[in-house]
């Protein structure tokens, strides 16, 4: 296109052109989106667009738009078109005085694709990690190849609390579901493998972490399930790894609480006993 290296700066982002991709250069200023902020810089090969619209914006802008291939980027694909409009990471808005300059650029654009339909592998890297955010009930983790779930006992249910702190490797996931926190109902779930369809509800799920006020923002948790998503989409299907050997103290207060909830009568006798065997055996 033009020349490679071109920059064509709008609000709280600019796009660098280049031979055979887009660089993505988000603002990191207070008004900046926290998405965008948390996304840093993306890099938009030209295979993994499909086409570039240029339309009308609000209060004097113009907004341009390259249009991703469906399965091409692993953020849009957790995403699920849950994102609002201002935090599309694929929108760039200029003055309504740039758009002659913004129409050549798409123009130019237009003419280097050559894809088109669905990409049969994500062509756009993940955030990397380690990744982490805290949740209502618990706190996420992501080293690149396991996710960990540690329950608050603030917030965890007592479902989770009798299941007890989770690992998985991301060679046990087949994928993620991302609900945003900004709607009724906003979790995590990690969609294993060897499982079918969860019926069970975020909160009584151990595979799940539920978003609260403030628990499990959107700059946080997207990131998060759409590194997730890549990772389980790449790994090859292996064994669980056992989980290591606890602290002796966290196993104590684990004790501690299970013996609340059993004296609250939300545990069984039955379930106190197998679950506090259980967690003896960690040690």
């Amino acid at each position: 296109m033009s020349r490679m290296g071109d920059v064509l700066a709008g609000f709280h982002a600019a796009w660098g052109f280049e031979s055979d991709s887009v660089c993505i250069r988000y603002e990191r200023g207070i008004r900046a989106p926290k998405l965008f902020q948390a996304l840093g810089e993306r890099r938009v090969p030209l295979e993994a667009i499909a086409g570039v619209t240029l339309t009308r914006g609000k209060r004097g802008t113009v907004v341009l738009r390259m249009e991703p291939r469906p399965g091409a980027d692993p953020l849009l694909e957790a995403a699920a078109g849950q994102l609002k409009e201002n935090v599309d990471p694929y929108r760039l808005v200029l003055p309504a005085d740039r758009e002659v300059l913004a129409e050549y650029y798409a123009d130019e654009l237009r003419g280097l694709l050559t894809e088109s339909g669905p990409a049969d592998r994500f062509l756009v890297k993940p955030p990397e990690g380690p990744l982490s955010f805290k949740a209502y009930d618990g706190k996420a983790s992501f080293d690149g190849r396991t996710v960990n779930f540690r329950w608050f006992w603030t917030g965890a249910s007592s479902a989770k609390w009798k299941a007890g702190d989770q690992s998985f490797s991301v060679g046990e996931l087949n994928g993620v579901e991302w609900r945003s926190p900004e709607v009724f109902e906003g979790h995590l779930r990690l969609l294993r493998r060897d499982a079918g369809v969860s019926g069970v509800q975020a909160d009584q799920d151990p595979a799940a972490v539920v978003f609260g006020l403030g628990y499990g923002p959107v700059h946080e948790s997207l990131p998060f399930a759409a590194a997730v998503l890549a990772a389980a989409r790449t790994s090859s299907p292996v064994a669980a790894v056992p989980a290591p050997r606890r602290d002796p103290a966290d196993i104590a207060e684990r004790i501690r609480h299970l013996g609340e909830l059993h004296q609250a009568g939300l545990v069984t006798d039955e379930e106190f006993s197998v679950k506090k065997a259980e967690l003896l055996a960690e040690l």
